[in-house]
């Protein structure tokens, strides 16, 4: 499975890289796909969090908005739709590139261009005139993504030293940038294998326990991470801060789809279901 997570800038001519890229891999783009079940989680509108992603939230929306679900549920769903083309996918959904990254079989894309370039693009897109609409619509939309992408993952996403391969549309056609990146789709040290789909199945199940314990009344207040890799099946929980109370609601949710080693703090007693 041929997996590529791409994140591009407004009037970069991203998105037709992605199309075009997908074609010649023979799959589809995962992008919008993604909306739905994240607003049917989230409890709110699909409008809502197209508005969010794009940095076009009012400021009550944004108040009001669960960041940390979003970005919780943003990662289940991710893997699992990544999960859902055997034959491999490009996936344009906001985060991808830096939750994906860790595994190995996983392309990592960043397309950007010159400010004024893309500026003149959206203004032909938008079939404007008005250069200042046009600036403050990239503007926005480099925000709301500088916003979500160090919100969520600590992350500057424009550093490229964050992808494989970064392509500046500016000096490459988007046929150039396809065949750049089928190249690196078609290195050796870019195939699946054992070791990267373990890797796969322990993103998967991290992000399906983090998610079921969001979703638990009775958990979803809790500040517990998650990590697995320790054995097949297995994951540990971790918090600073959690009470002798909260463990034992957070360890019987999480046991429905794992093993639980509970690491506590400090002196990082271990509990084992």
């Amino acid at each position: 499975m041929t997996v590529v997570a791409m994140t591009r800038e407004m009037g970069a001519d991203g998105r037709e890289v992605a199309a075009r890229l997908a074609d010649k891999m023979g799959t589809e783009v995962v992008h919008h796909e993604i909306i739905e079940p994240l607003a049917d989680k989230m409890r709110v509108r699909k409008s809502h969090v197209v508005r969010l992603m794009e940095g076009k939230a009012n400021i009550f929306e944004r108040l009001t908005a669960d960041h940390t679900s979003m970005s919780i549920y943003t990662a289940e769903e991710t893997v699992k739709m990544v999960a859902e083309q055997p034959h491999g996918t490009v996936i344009r959904t906001w985060g991808a590139t830096h939750l994906l990254r860790p595994i190995p079989h996983v392309v990592t894309v960043r397309v950007c261009s010159p400010w004024e370039l893309r500026v003149n693009r959206m203004m032909s897109r938008l079939d404007t005139k008005d250069r200042d609409f046009a600036e403050r619509e990239v503007r926005m939309s480099d925000e709301a993504h500088s916003a979500i992408m160090k919100r969520h993952f600590g992350v500057d996403w424009q550093d490229a030293s964050g992808y494989d391969i970064v392509l500046n549309t500016e000096r490459m056609s988007i046929d150039e940038c396809v065949n750049e990146i089928m190249t690196l789709v078609k290195e050796g040290s870019f195939q699946e294998t054992d070791e990267s789909r373990k890797k796969y199945s322990d993103l998967s199940l991290e992000v399906r326990v983090a998610s079921a314990l969001r979703s638990d009344p009775t958990t979803n207040k809790f500040r517990i991470g998650v990590k697995a890799g320790a054995a097949d099946g297995t994951v540990s929980l971790y918090s600073k801060g959690a009470t002798d109370e909260e463990i034992d609601m957070a360890v019987p949710v999480a046991s429905k789809l794992a093993t639980v080693i509970w690491t506590g703090f400090r002196g990082y007693h271990k509990l084992k279901v």
